[in-house]
């Protein structure tokens, strides 16, 4: 078994890593003082990805995309990681569910969102429904030929930017033995379209300047010609383009936790007390040793199941592990980081308590740790019977 990397993929991963150092560290301070990313700033990032041909990277040759697999997007995105978030998000990686569209969606968002000239968002959760997708109450009914919007989404992050919104909704209901069971529909919806609201969301600790919003259809009449996929197959339309997004929440953990890492280790041998450097100390050493090793745990984990997508292999299970292993990594990693620092970790100075506040949010997002254990086991437990 070879875990190295291809020469081209250790340059995919230099690239990424300076662009990162570059282009994003230099404004994290100011992001996370006012809690929104200058429009001067995001388009220059834009621009510059565009520019070294990492735009919609994760889009095949055919659409304009870099065309890299699973694994080397997932480098991508481990080098992402260990930025702000909300400066990232215009390194721009468009939803992959783009690829669902037809021969006329494709001229209206997939390729101008591969090129860069419209930003998309995705809009599942609702006040209502997080994990509990079939839950949700927003519905779509046929009206005189078209379909009728109503109801809100919230949580949607990086709608304060789009041009249009993936927006999954409820349009019928089956009797089943274990009851109701909500048929789901993909639609696409443009910013301004009569009827639906973009307004700004709730204040969160992880993440500032990474904004989430709140979406309000209010009988927004759209036509067929709106509808992604399949009317009532929008499960079809998430589940085969939609899972692996986990992979990133995993992915960029790693890289943060390596980010925060570094300064921990750095930190430890150059800071005195008793007359010597902290990392001298066993109760210090011992934390350096755990956390490197649930790095590269997490690490080779979340390789793994991209990996397994890349060879056409069942990666469920493996892409849950790496979620629900990567994520709660980071919490303990940052977490001993500040520990190390002591009192100065929770200071404003260094990015410590930064890091420490956005690991939270990764235990949650794209799957809470208890939905991603569930899948876990039950992937193990259906196949006995179970």
């Amino acid at each position: 078994m070879h875990f190295g990397l291809t020469d081209e993929q250790d340059m995919i991963v230099s690239t990424v890593r300076s662009f990162v150092e570059n282009e994003i560290y230099p404004h994290e301070a100011e992001v996370e003082r006012t809690g929104k990313v200058p429009a001067d700033v995001a388009e220059r990032i834009k621009q510059k990805t565009i520019d070294l041909g990492f735009y919609a990277c994760n889009f095949p040759e055919e659409v304009g995309g870099a065309g890299l697999n699973h694994l080397e997007f997932a480098l991508v995105e481990r080098e992402l990681g260990r930025g702000s978030m909300a400066l990232n998000h215009f390194f721009g990686r468009p939803q992959n569910i783009l690829m669902a569209c037809n021969a006329e969606q494709r001229e209206r968002y997939l390729l101008p969102a591969v090129r860069g000239e419209r930003m998309d968002a995705l809009a599942m959760t609702e006040p209502g429904a997080g994990s509990d997708v079939r839950g949700m109450a927003c519905s779509a009914r046929r009206e005189g030929g078209d379909w009728v919007l109503n109801g809100t989404k919230h949580f949607i992050s990086g709608a304060d930017h789009a041009d249009f919104i993936i927006v999954f909704v409820a349009t019928g209901e089956d009797d089943t033995p274990r009851g109701p069971k909500k048929r789901i529909t993909t639609f696409l919806v443009d910013r301004g379209t009569p009827g639906f609201t973009i307004r700004e969301g709730y204040k969160s600790v992880s993440h500032r300047g990474y904004k989430n919003c709140i979406l309000e259809f209010d009988d927004c009449r759209l036509p067929d010609a709106q509808v992604l996929g399949e009317v009532d197959g929008g499960f079809a339309v998430m589940n085969e383009w939609l899972y692996a997004t986990r992979i990133t929440v995993a992915t960029m953990s790693v890289g943060r936790a390596r980010r925060c890492f570094d300064m921990a280790l750095n930190y430890a041998a150059e800071r005195k007390q008793f007359g010597q450097q902290i990392g001298k100390f066993q109760g210090v050493s011992f934390q350096i040793a755990d956390m490197i090793t649930e790095i590269d745990a997490a690490d080779l984990l979340t390789l793994n199941a991209a990996w397994r997508l890349d060879q056409g292999l069942p990666a469920n299970r493996e892409i849950a592990s790496a979620k629900v292993y990567a994520s709660e990594m980071l919490a303990r990693v940052t977490d001993a980081t500040l520990q190390i620092y002591g009192g100065m970790g929770l200071m404003d100075d260094f990015p410590i308590e930064r890091f420490w506040r956005d690991a939270r949010v990764e235990r949650i997002w794209d799957g809470t740790s208890e939905i991603q254990r569930h899948i876990i086991s039950r992937e193990l437990l259906r196949p006995l019977g179970a």
